[in-house]
C-alpha cells in the first residue's frame, strides 16, 4: 500500500512535446515533486503544494521550458528555468497562490492569492510579474472566491469564475470577463472556463440539471452525463481543445467516466478502457492528449494518447505489479433506501488466488463512505480497497444520495439532509447485499475519511443496530463546531447540508454524534492528523471522550506531521494495519499478518 500509494496528478504537455506530472510520495514524507519524463524536476527540499481554499490544487505550471510552483513550507511562488535554482518571485508574508496561467508573452501570470491575517482570509485574482520585478497587483477582488484566471490567446482578455458565501461553487458560480458577466448565477454551477486556439470563450454549466459544453455561440452538448465535475481542487479540466479543433471531454455516466472526441455536435466514446479520470486534469498540445487514468484492473497511470499514435503509458502508480489474481472487479448496483428512493454503488467481492474463506461462512462487509460529501466513487484499481478484498472482506462504495456523477437533482438529494439521506443510503447497501447472501449480514462495518468519517460517526450513534464496527478516519463529530471553526472556503457549506448557521443552530446539535454517543453500540476506531486545518483534531479528541463516558469499546491514534488526509508511508501502514487489528477483534478472527494489535478500551 504504501510504496503503490505514489498520487499523480496535473499532467502537462511541454511546447516541445515533453510529458510532465506531479508525484505525491509517501516514502518522501509525503512530498509532491514535478517530475519531467520521469526525471524529478524539483529539488527534494521542495514540496509542490498550495494550501489556497486548504485543498489547494494547480500548485504549478509551465511557461515554455520555466516552471512555476508552490513551495508548501512558506506558500511563496518560485521561478525555475532550465539548468538554475529556484527563486522566489513573490514577498514573504501570509499568502498563498494558485491556479495560475502564463500570459502568453510570459512576462506576466495570473493566479489566485490568499491573503490570511485578521478576519476572514481575502481571495483575489492577481497578477505577478514573472520575473518577481515587482509586486503582486490586484485584478479582480471583492468577492468571496476565485478562480480560474484565464487569459485569451492574444492576451488582451482574461476570465475568471467568482462565487459569494453561503454558495459552493458547484451550488453557483458566476463567469465574467473583465466588467462583463457572461454566464452563471446563484443556482448555475459554472466549471472550467477555457479559450479555444481560436480566441472563443467555453465552458461547462449544469444550467440543464446535467454539465454540458457551452460557448458565446451557445451550447454545444446536451448530455444527461456529466462533462463537468465539483471545484474541490484548482486547475481541474474535464475537455481540452485538438489542433483539428476536436474537443476531448471526459463524460461521466453513473459515476464512469468516459474518454470522448466531440466531432460534428456528437460525442464519440474513444474507446479506452478507463473508467476513472481521478480529479481529472486533461490536457492537449496539438494532436496529442495527455491525463491520469484508472480502470477496475489498471492502477492510476500517466498516459498520453492520440488517435495516430494510441496509448503510451508513462508512469504507473506503484513500481510493482499488482498480480492481476488479486483484483477485485467490482459490480455496480442499485437498491432502493427505506424511503423507496434508488442509491448507487460500486461492490467489491473478496478475491485471492492463494486463500478462500470456510464453508458455508459469508464474507464481511466494510460500507466504504467517499469524503465531500460532494464527490463521487468511482470503479478503479484502489490498493486500499484490494488490502481488504484480498483478505476476504467484502467492499461496498456507496454513491449515496448528493453524490456527483448522476446530475444535479441527485447531487441536491443532500441539501438539509446531511447525516440522514446520506446514512439511509449506505445502510441500505449494506442490507441490500447481506440480503442478497453476498455477505454476512451480522458482520457489517462501516468506514470513511473526512465527510465519509461524518457519516461513519452518524450511523453508528443513529442506527445503533447497522453496522457492528466503525472506522472515522479525520471525520466530523460536531457539526456546530465546524460550521464555528473551519477554514473559509467550508465556513458556510453546511449551510445548505444541514441548515443556516447559527439559526439552525439546534438542528446541528441533533445532526452530531458527538451529543449521542451514549447511543452507540459498536465498538468505533478514529484516526486523525494533527496539523488538520479541515477538521481540527479536537473533534477526534472529544469524540474519543464521549465514548469514555459512554464506555463505548473505542481507540483513537493521532499522528504527527497529517493534515487532512494521511501522506505519509508509515501513518499510512499504521492505520490500514490498525484497522485490520479492530476488524480482527470485533470481528472474532486473527488476522494472519504480523501486526501490532490496536488496543480498544471502554474507560
Amino acid at each position: 500500500m504504501a510504496r503503490a500509494g505514489v498520487r499523480l496528478g496535473e499532467p502537462e504537455l511541454g511546447e516541445d512535446g515533453s510529458a510532465w506530472w506531479l508525484e505525491r510520495r509517501p516514502l518522501e514524507g509525503g512530498r509532491t515533486a514535478i517530475v519531467r519524463a520521469g526525471e524529478d524536476m524539483t529539488p527534494p527540499e521542495f514540496n509542490v503544494r498550495t494550501r489556497v481554499h486548504e485543498y489547494g490544487g494547480a500548485a504549478w505550471l509551465l511557461s515554455g521550458d520555466t516552471v512555476f510552483f508552490s513551495h508548501w513550507d512558506d506558500q511563496r511562488l518560485y521561478r525555475l528555468d532550465p539548468g538554475g535554482s529556484a527563486v522566489p518571485i513573490t514577498p514573504e508574508g501570509p499568502y498563498r497562490y494558485a491556479d495560475g496561467r502564463a500570459l502568453p508573452d510570459g512576462t506576466a501570470i495570473v493566479c489566485i492569492r490568499e491573503t490570511h491575517g485578521a478576519g476572514e482570509p481575502l481571495n483575489e485574482v492577481v497578477r505577478i510579474p514573472a520575473d518577481g520585478s515587482g509586486p503582486p497587483e490586484p485584478i479582480a477582488s471583492g468577492r468571496d472566491f476565485y478562480a480560474a484566471p484565464r487569459p485569451g490567446p492574444d492576451g488582451r482578455d482574461l476570465c475568471w469564475l467568482c462565487w459569494e458565501h453561503p454558495n459552493m461553487s458547484w451550488d453557483g458560480c458566476e463567469l465574467w470577463v473583465g466588467e462583463r458577466r457572461v454566464a452563471g448565477g446563484p443556482d448555475e454551477s459554472i466549471w472550467q472556463p477555457e479559450w479555444s486556439p481560436g480566441g472563443e470563450l467555453h465552458w461547462v454549466s449544469d444550467r440543464t440539471g446535467w454539465w454540458n459544453l457551452y460557448s458565446e455561440s451557445g451550447q454545444v452538448t446536451g448530455e444527461r452525463a456529466e462533462l463537468g465535475m465539483p471545484l474541490w481542487q484548482f486547475g481541474g479540466s474535464t475537455y481540452a481543445f485538438l489542433e483539428d479543433c476536436t474537443i476531448a471531454c471526459t463524460r461521466v455516466d453513473r459515476a464512469v467516466a468516459r474518454l470522448h472526441l466531440l466531432r460534428g455536435g456528437r460525442l464519440e466514446d474513444v474507446g479506452l478502457p478507463y473508467t476513472s479520470f481521478g480529479y481529472p486534469h486533461l490536457r492537449a498540445r496539438g494532436e496529442r492528449l495527455i491525463f491520469v487514468a484508472a480502470s477496475p484492473e489498471q492502477e492510476p497511470a500517466v498516459i498520453t494518447w492520440s488517435e495516430a499514435e494510441g496509448v503510451s503509458v508513462l508512469r504507473r502508480a506503484s513500481d510493482e505489479p499488482l498480480d492481476p489474481a488479486l483484483v477485485s472487479i467490482p459490480r455496480a448496483i442499485e437498491f432502493e433506501n427505506a424511503g423507496g428512493r434508488t442509491a448507487h454503488a460500486f461492490y467489491y467481492p473478496p478475491a485471492s488466488p492463494s486463500f478462500e474463506g470456510p464453508p458455508g461462512e459469508r464474507p464481511p462487509l466494510i460500507v466504504q463512505i467517499h469524503g465531500g460529501p460532494t464527490a463521487h466513487a468511482t470503479p478503479e484499481l484502489e490498493p486500499a480497497t484490494i488490502f481488504w478484498t484480498s483478505r476476504g472482506v467484502g467492499v461496498v462504495d456507496v454513491n449515496y444520495g448528493g453524490s456527483t456523477g448522476f446530475g444535479r437533482e441527485y447531487r441536491n438529494l443532500l441539501r438539509g439532509s446531511w447525516g440522514v439521506a446520506d446514512v439511509e443510503d449506505c445502510i441500505a447497501a449494506a442490507r441490500h447485499l447481506a440480503s442478497e447472501g453476498e455477505v454476512d449480514g451480522e458482520r457489517l462495518a462501516i468506514h470513511g475519511g473526512s465527510a465519509g468519517g461524518y457519516t461513519t460517526l452518524c450511523a453508528l450513534a443513529f442506527h445503533p443496530e447497522a453496522f457492528a464496527a466503525g472506522t472515522s478516519y479525520y471525520g466530523v463529530a460536531d457539526a456546530a463546531a465546524l460550521a464555528r471553526d473551519t477554514h473559509k472556503f467550508e465556513s458556510r457549506y453546511l449551510d445548505g447540508l444541514i441548515g443556516p448557521w447559527p439559526e439552525a443552530q439546534e438542528l446541528y446539535r441533533e445532526r452530531s454524534p458527538i451529543h449521542f454517543a451514549d447511543r452507540i453500540r459498536a465498538p468505533v476506531l478514529l484516526l486523525q492528523g494533527l496539523e488538520d486545518e479541515v477538521v481540527p483534531p479536537e473533534q477526534a479528541e472529544e469524540m474519543a471522550a464521549a465514548l469514555r463516558r459512554s464506555r463505548v469499546p473505542h481507540a483513537v491514534m493521532l499522528f504527527e506531521g497529517e493534515q487532512h488526509g494521511f501522506r505519509r508511508a508509515e501513518t499510512i501502514i499504521r492505520a490500514l494495519e490498525a484497522e485490520l487489528s479492530f476488524y480482527g477483534q470485533v470481528f472474532r478472527f486473527r488476522p494472519a499478518d504480523e501486526i501490532e494489535e490496536v488496543r480498544l478500551r471502554t474507560s
